[in-house]
């Protein structure tokens, strides 16, 4: 916390009131003497005993102990001193450790040397100490604060700095690929000070912190930032009563899980998180829970072999020595994991005060000779600290320029409730060396640093590019055998008459945009980023060629038979009068000139298109996206992309588009119309028919559907191959047949294409046999009258007198034929109108009829001539 930083006017503030002639004992200080005739040196020990932050103290202290009774009883090392511990705790109160210090200082008799444990207690002792040519050896300070020798310059630790995790857990992150993280730390200086360092290495890493957080007294708030973040490696940097409190919070909100990891300081005991605290609502089973599958990272505390330290002591001999000590389950006990660091603090301070007495015999002085103003000595005791290099019980035992610890790092993880050693990390070599796997580690799979972007490439399926491929191959064969029969049968002239050459123009088209298929497929998953525009101009081209000889050839075959057709005329009466169309007139000459125009322009539009504007190759990032597991995926679509692409596509659309309609126009006016040399006429106008359909139905929906790219591939691919085949299956197909029946190609009367009637001689025939019919009913309706009424004539004049009968005719009188002339030898001609209108019976009344009018033959009201009416009878 930046509160220590006010420690220097506390300091000054002391020797204002103080004075220097308050630390002067004289140049020959009296120190006490043991029973043996030692002489004893003291020096000043603060130990965090209690307290909320951490209460290392009580596993190290007895450590420190142990220590001083090895040291003592060694006669190679301080021969005639005897080391003495005056201890107070300290709380890990940085207010506290200041007074307890000053108490020490001004308490006889004179501390030739300082022990500190806690950053937040040493960092004010050691800030001040050098006021004092003291030296000060902290077990239990980490602060990266502390590291600074300007402001710390009698500072060592046995304790590496908290520097030395950040290392480490950057060697972590990379290891298994996390390259986010997530930092909560307690408002402390030793922890502010780790943050700021992880800062930097995070940024040499190219690493990035996503969230951070930051509490004084209440992490509940600090805990919630994390949530809101969704942040999934965490790095927590806190005492260890924050740490149960945190965890606590961590499980009520439910944010742990196999998916989130949380890095730790290695120096919690082992069951810390079963210890009773009245700030929590949580079980040990909960916070173990939580915990699940952290991280600790810590400096190597304990040698993992048995090869012994400088005091012939091994690891497993000071943790039966350590356990009879403490009496109870050490790994309740906090600062137990530390007092290996602590023991072999004694051996540091017992070595360099060694070293310094034999520095000092030959200048005559001795180390009872020290004081506080005693700057030659304080020295001595500095370098004898810095040049330190033995074997303890934590491994090497050496300082750098700034008194930190050269130490391993050791990894742990916990694993239902218990921590097992994952790895070790050498900073000195970058080595990093496992001793589980990956799987033992991460059983379900290592975890993400945060969801997981993936940009993936749309592809077309391989399926369906498989089978247009295969479709587009059949229909090529079948176009090369098209052509391949025209050419065999050129000769005959059925197939002369079909404009044979035309037609094989119009398969080489088909083939020529049959290959397109084949292009259309190829994106990023078979062809190169510098290859892909390259296939988009070759798609381009062959299209337009493919189009220009496929579609042109049939619409230069329509256009000469609409040229035909406007050579009708019309007759008197209004009536469309077919004129006969002579071979000659049928010019192949001007569809070769059609097919050559319609081709030029289209290449010429294309080079103007490539040298203005070139496509080129462009990813298309889509804003949907599917997470699982973690993993979000993001779609990507590469395609042909120009910077006037829609005008370009707008004129090529509008152009041919305006040939299709143009074409159907023709194809429609043409339908009933044949001649012999275009005998294939109507099937050329079916081809149009489903060329133009499908053309202007696709051009439209693949543009509206270009971000679906099996979509768009399956409509052009289809339409494609279905153009194509359509074509050649109407065009050549009926060809096959007719050659099949008749192979020499002869015309005969079953070949059609010579004439053909009309839709109006149709209409003229169907009307035409209508009236027939009429006629017929009315002719059968008359005769049937006529008949009817001879037959009542006849029997009628049976059975009347011959002096009754008024009608008799004259004797020797013949009858009188009404239409003509009397002819004795020619039988009577009866009129229907006569015969039917002017007969009459006699009655009692004696009424006699008058005789018809003598007016010439009655015409029928019919409006039929009688030469129709004969004629039709007949």
């Amino acid at each position: 916390m930046y509160a220590f930083h006010y420690t220097p006017v506390l300091v000054f503030a002391c020797i204002l009131i103080f004075g220097h002639c308050t630390t002067n004992h004289g140049n020959n200080p009296l120190y006490e003497v043991d029973e043996d005739g030692r002489i004893i040196l003291n020096f000043g020990a603060i130990f965090p005993m209690t307290g909320k932050s951490w209460a290392g103290g009580q596993g190290c202290k007895p450590a420190v102990e142990m220590a001083l009774k090895d040291v003592n009883e060694r006669s190679d090392i301080l021969p005639g001193y005897k080391l003495k511990m005056v201890w107070n705790d300290s709380e890990c109160n940085p207010g506290l450790g200041t007074n307890l210090f000053y108490n020490l200082l001004y308490t006889p008799p004179i501390k030739i040397m300082m022990l500190t444990g806690c950053s937040a207690a040493s960092t004010p002792v050691a800030e001040a100490a050098h006021m004092w040519n003291l030296n000060v050896l902290a077990w239990g300070a980490s602060s990266p604060a502390l590291s600074n020798r300007e402001r710390f310059p009698t500072f060592f630790r046995t304790h590496p700095s908290a520097t030395l995790h950040n290392p480490t857990r950057i060697r972590l992150c990379k290891e298994w690929n996390w390259t986010k993280i997530s930092v909560i730390q307690e408002m402390q200086e030793v922890f502010t000070s780790t943050s700021e360092d992880l800062e930097k290495e995070v940024a040499k890493a190219n690493m990035t912190i996503t969230a951070r957080a930051s509490f004084q007294t209440e992490p509940k708030t600090a805990v919630g930032n994390l949530i809101a973040q969704d942040a999934r490696i965490i790095v927590g940097v806190f005492y260890e009563g924050f740490a149960r409190r945190i965890f606590c919070e961590v499980y009520n909100k439910g944010f742990y899980g196999p998916n989130r990891v949380w890095f730790l300081i290695g120096w919690y005991p082992d069951n810390w998180y079963k210890k009773q605290d009245s700030n929590i609502n949580c079980t040990g089973d909960n916070l173990k829970e939580a915990l699940e599958g952290h991280i600790t990272t810590e400096g190597m505390m304990l040698k993992p072999d048995d090869s012994p330290s400088i005091s012939n002591m091994t690891s497993e001999r000071f943790k039966e020595r350590m356990a009879a000590e403490i009496k109870g389950d050490e790994s309740l006990v906090s600062g137990y994991p530390e007092s290996p660091l602590a023991y072999d603090a004694v051996w540091a301070l017992s070595l360099a005060l060694n070293n310094t007495m034999n520095r000092l015999a030959p200048r005559n002085l001795r180390l009872e000779d020290y004081t506080y103003n005693n700057e030659e000595i304080a020295n001595e005791i500095y370098m004898s600290l810095n040049s330190s290099n033995f074997e303890g019980l934590s491994g090497p035992v050496a300082f750098t320029s700034t008194g930190d610890r050269l130490a391993w790092t050791q990894i742990e993880q916990m694993r239902d409730g218990v921590y097992h050693k994952i790895g070790y990390y050498s900073y000195s070599t970058d080595n990093l060396t496992m001793v589980n796997t990956t799987e033992e580690i991460w059983p379900n799979g290592i975890p993400k640093d945060g969801v997981e972007t993936i940009y993936q490439m749309k592809h077309i399926s391989k399926s369906w590019y498989i089978s247009a491929c295969i479709l587009a191959s059949l229909t090529i064969i079948a176009a090369f055998f098209c052509i391949i029969f025209n050419f065999h049968f050129q000769h005959t002239s059925y197939i002369q008459c079909s404009q044979c050459h035309i037609n094989s123009i119009t398969a080489i088209g088909c083939i020529i945009s049959l290959v397109c298929v084949f292009l259309l497929g190829l994106d990023g998953q078979y062809v190169s980023i510098t290859v892909f525009p390259k296939i988009c101009h070759a798609i381009s081209w062959l299209l337009s060629i493919g189009f220009s000889l496929g579609y042109g050839s049939m619409f230069s075959k329509i256009v000469m038979m609409h040229s035909l057709v406007t050579q009708e005329k019309t007759d008197e009466d209004g009536r469309r009068k077919r004129k006969k169309v002579s071979v000659q007139n049928v010019k192949s000459w001007k569809m070769y000139v059609t097919i050559v125009v319609i081709l030029v322009l289209n290449v010429i539009f294309q080079l103007v298109w490539q040298v203005i504007d070139p496509m080129s190759r462009k990813v298309v990032t889509f804003p949907e996206s599917q997470t699982v597991n973690d993993v979000q995926t993001i779609p990507r679509l590469e395609h042909c992309e120009a910077d006037s692409l829609p005008v370009f596509l707008g004129i090529g659309y509008g152009v041919n588009g305006l040939l299709l309609i143009f074409g159907l126009f023709l194809a429609y006016e043409t339908r009933n119309m044949s001649v012999r040399e275009i005998n294939d006429s109507r099937l050329v106008g079916m081809a149009i028919y489903n060329v133009a359909v499908l053309g202007i139905i696709t051009a439209p929906v693949t543009l509206i559907i270009k971000d679906q790219e099996n979509a768009v591939f399956g409509f052009s691919s289809l339409t494609i191959i279905f153009c194509s085949a359509i074509t050649l299956a109407l065009i050549f197909v009926p060809k096959v047949l007719e050659i099949s029946q008749n192979p020499r190609g002869t015309y005969n009367k079953s070949i059609h294409g010579q004439t053909t009637p009309s839709r109006e001689d149709e209409q003229k025939h169907s009307k035409l046999s209508a009236e027939n019919e009429e006629i017929k009913r009315q002719l059968k309706q008359r005769e049937e009258r006529i008949r009817t009424l001879t037959e009542l004539i006849a029997e009628h004049s049976k059975s009347l007198p011959k002096k009754n009968n008024f009608l008799q005719s004259p004797p020797n009188k013949q009858r009188t034929n009404l239409n003509g002339p009397s002819n004795a030898l020619a039988p009577p001609a009866i009129s229907v109108t006569e015969d039917s209108a002017y007969i009459s019976m006699a009655t009692s009344s004696s009424v006699i009829v008058p005789p018809p009018p003598k007016s010439t033959n009655i015409r029928r009201a019919s409006g039929i001539s009688e030469d129709e009416l004969s004629e039709t009878y007949i």
